[in-house]
């Protein structure tokens, strides 16, 4: 069952890139961990720009449109996330590099430290990287484009 669903996500993947008139290489892999199951790597040269656009927005717009196409081609509800030239795993790191950095700081200065603005995937990275610290808390704030998450040290007395 794996591998057909590979193969629809490839197949959709690669029908959705080239009426973008943008070639590219397309794999699907199995995901180390998270919730979605798959990854879709899409190496391109010179379109990635356009591709994934300005802080990942086509990005997200490209998997959205091939993920409904998936959608119709599959009897089951298929997880998996678009990459392009790694762009979301690098991302993903410097996300994770952040908040444990921004944690620590919020511990050391024993007050709260605010996030730039991120969106909900960046927040629930965020979220997801900071629940295993017992010593801070965090909770996002904000409306829209504006949220971004607070990070709390929790003060051991």
């Amino acid at each position: 069952m794996e591998e057909k669903i590979k193969n629809i996500i490839e197949e959709t993947a690669d029908y959705v890139l080239k009426k973008m008139g943008i070639d590219g290489k397309i794999s699907v892999i199995k995901a180390e961990e998270g919730n979605d199951n798959l990854i879709c790597n899409i190496k391109i040269g010179d379109d990635s720009n356009l591709v994934i656009g300005q802080n990942g927005e086509n990005l997200r717009e490209l998997q959205h449109i091939i993920r409904l196409l998936v959608r119709k081609k599959s009897e089951s509800i298929v997880r998996f996330i678009i990459d392009v030239n790694s762009y979301r795993k690098e991302k993903n790191n410097s996300v994770v590099w952040l908040a444990k950095n921004m944690a620590d700081r919020a511990v050391n200065k024993k007050r709260s430290v605010a996030l730039r603005p991120m969106s909900a995937y960046e927040r629930r990275i965020v979220h997801m990287t900071l629940a295993e610290n017992e010593n801070v808390k965090t909770e996002s704030t904000g409306e829209g484009d504006d949220r971004k998450i607070i990070i709390k040290p929790v003060l051991h007395i």
